[in-house]
């Protein structure tokens, strides 16, 4: 499985961008997606993501800025990002917890490349 992730940049402080992640290869079942992020010298934590089907979850810092997606037919996720702030500055990572076969009875864990945002002030 691959998640392959488009969309980081440089923008300024209160300015929008627009993150997708498209999942492709083995897959079954998408059981999470969603999306983390990690400052230079902070842990990755999580932004968004989808749990058990429709089911959201956001961050606290980014409730009410940020709205996550998808396109089930694409196996993609998107993630809006409005009103972004400096401290919003980090590698933004998608990740996907996968069934990859119906006969594989167990779920794996996949991360993306990785996708800079950087936001100025």
């Amino acid at each position: 499985v691959q998640l392959v992730e488009s969309g980081g940049g440089l923008v300024q402080a209160g300015g929008s961008l627009r993150l997708s992640c498209a999942a492709s290869g083995s897959i079954f079942r998408i059981n999470t997606m969603g999306w983390y992020r990690q400052a230079p010298g902070k842990q990755r934590d999580l932004v968004a993501r989808f749990d058990s089907g429709d089911v959201t979850d956001y961050a606290d810092s980014v409730k009410g800025r940020f709205a996550i997606s998808a396109d089930n037919a694409k196996n993609t996720v998107y993630l809006q990002m409005n009103s972004l702030k400096p401290e919003d500055t980090a590698i933004y990572y998608c990740y996907a917890n996968v069934r990859p076969s119906r006969l594989l009875k167990r779920d794996i864990d996949y991360w993306g490349q990785g996708t800079q945002v950087t936001v100025s002030s």
